[in-house]
Order: structure tokens, then sequence, then C-alpha cells
């Protein structure tokens, strides 16, 4: 039996873990300050493609896990028996412009081709009768099938009692045993930094903010650069701010304030909404943008997974089936885009 240690109990961690788990291995998950501590302990939980033009490996690894994430997020909550607040629900946008129509309507032929049949990138020439419907200076929208939600910190809770359920252990310390998985955020980015002597990562702040807004099941929304998720529970989530310099990780401020002011601009009805929650936390940034995963450089049985900025939710099964794949099996998949070995 392959044993695993993995630091951090943020959304990679935990999903290595399972994954590690359902194929057989021994798994401890180590986390001083416990689960979804970090950025996976957020509020809004938007799953949302890339343009489906023009198409590279990371756009098809990125599909690819979405399409994982429906099954992925039945078994955890079955194993749980808690909910993850996962559903695909869709995402509307209102187009601003006729430049922004014609762009829109030119990527219909990209979807059809590399999301195939099921999904659809459509452009819609009237408002959709949903109860989340910002107004279009065009008249049009756009609306995709592929974008999904979940609530973060439900997932988060319901894959660690799904990890637990399997025989996994989840603890704030102990030692490390086997094969060792670091997927400690925007921190352990900063020691790679340090420790090979190159700027490989560094943190985002992003602010969010929770409201007590019933739309469940309606599709989400972006709009003016915001995110408004509406969530299983009655609750819906605006977000988010990024913030390269900042004093404090986990103050909220005036930023958040403009950002609720931007989305009730856009949708009045939330004007009333009592406020549940204001959030702040600071995202992992890869240099690449793209997550970063695979063996650490010029260290033994240890790997990286990693650098999961504003996708991380949506990146994780499938990033947690490769490096799996690799640590197991000695199967190397991970989208070069991806990989570690272009920091040595």
């Amino acid at each position: 039996m392959a044993e695993l240690t993995i630091y951090g109990a943020g959304i990679f961690g935990l999903s290595v873990a399972w994954v590690a788990l359902n194929r057989g291995a021994s798994v401890t998950v180590i986390d001083p300050n416990g689960v979804g501590s970090g950025a996976s302990g957020g509020i809004v939980g938007a799953l949302q493609p890339h343009t489906p033009d023009p198409w590279n490996d990371k756009k098809q690894f990125q599909f690819e896990s979405l399409l994982r994430a429906a099954p992925f997020w039945a078994e955890v909550d079955a194993a749980s028996g808690l909910p993850s607040g996962y559903a695909r629900v869709g995402r509307l946008q209102p187009l601003l412009s006729d430049r922004d129509i014609s762009l829109a309507k030119a990527r219909q032929s990209a979807a059809l081709q590399n999301w195939g049949a099921t999904f659809h990138w459509q452009v819609m020439s009237a408002a959709p009768d949903t109860p989340l419907c910002p107004p279009s200076p065009t008249g049009h929208y756009l609306h995709d099938t592929l974008s999904a939600i979940l609530n973060p910190r439900l997932a988060t809770a319901s894959l660690a009692a799904a990890v637990v359920a399997r025989g996994g252990t989840i603890t704030t310390k102990g030692p490390a045993r086997g094969q060792t998985v670091w997927a400690t955020g925007w921190t352990g980015l900063q020691e790679l930094t340090k420790q090979l002597g190159r700027a490989v990562g560094n943190g985002v702040k992003g602010q969010a903010i929770l409201l007590d807004h019933a739309a469940s099941g309606a599709p989400q929304v972006y709009v003016d650069g915001l995110h408004v998720i509406p969530h299983l529970d009655g609750t819906l989530a605006i977000g988010s701010t990024s913030e390269r310099n900042f004093a404090d990780p986990e103050t909220t401020d005036a930023q958040l304030d403009d950002l609720l002011a931007r989305a009730i601009q856009h949708l009045p009805n939330l004007a009333d909404a009592p406020i549940l929650t204001r959030w702040a936390g600071v995202r992992p940034r890869a240099q690449s943008r793209a997550p970063l995963i695979g063996p650490w450089p010029d260290r033994p049985d240890h790997f990286i997974a990693n650098g999961g900025f504003k996708v991380g939710f949506g990146m994780a099964p499938k990033c947690a089936d490769v490096l799996v794949d690799l640590m197991l099996d000695g199967q190397d998949s991970i989208p070069d885009s991806f990989h570690t070995k272009h920091l040595i």
C-alpha cells in the first residue's frame, strides 16, 4: 500500500487525498490551521470555462475537469453525507456592445467543436426569464451551460468528511510518511520562490460578500468584472477583488463596499438583501497563471499541487487525477503548461 502525506487541507490537498484513497493509498493530510483555512474557505465558488477559442492544452484540461466535477462531487457528497452545493446552473453575461455580440457569436462554432453538442455557448437576443438578469444595453446576452457552482465552505467540509470516511486522516500536526505532497497555497509559493531562487508565484488577495438572497437554480451572472453566484442554500455570493498589494490578508475594506455597490447597480433587487458574511483571503497565483503540478525539483518523492488562482475548484478534480497517476503509477500526463519541470 502506498503511503502519502499531504500538507494543506484546501481544495487541492483534499482532492489529491480523496483520489489517492480511492486508488488504495494510505493518506494523512496535515494542516496546522485546519480544513479550508485559506483561499479554499471562501464564499464564491464559480466554476467557469475559459473562452472556447483559441483552444490549447490548458483549456482542454479545464474542460475535462469541469466534466469530471459532477461525478466527483456526487461521489464525495455520498461518502460524506454532506452537501457540497455543486450544481451545473450555467452562466449569464450581458453583452455590452456590438463588438461583444460579434465576438460571442464567432465563438459559438468553436464551442461546438471543442465542447461538443452537450453544452452550448449561445448568444440570446432577449433577456431570459431568470431572477438574476442584469440589463443589457444591447439587449443581448451570452449564455453557456457548461459553467457550474459550488459552495466552497460546504465543499471543503464535505470533501474532508469523505476523506475521513474513506479511511484517511486529517490532523494539525504529525510526521511525514511516504511520498509527500505540498498543497500549501500562496505561502507555499513564497517558500518555493525562496528555495529555488526564482519567482514561482505569489498571493493575490480577494474580497467577497455573502447575502441572504434566494435565487437557487438560477444561472450565475458575470457582469462588470463581478461574479454573482446564487448558492443552493438560499445565499448569494458576490466576488471578488484582485489585490496584488495588501497590508492585511484577512481584512475587508472600502473595496468590498464598492464591489457590492456595483453589483446592486446591475441587479437592483439585491439592494435590500441582508449581508451575512464579508470575506477576505489570499489566492495562490503561479507565474504562469496555470496550476503548478508535479515533482518538487531536487527533492525526491516530494510533489507540488498549487497555484489554483481563480480556477482551483474547477481544476482540482483533474489535477488530483494526474498527480496521483504520477505518484502511484509513474504515469506523467500533466499538461506541459502546468508542469513543475519548468521550475528547474
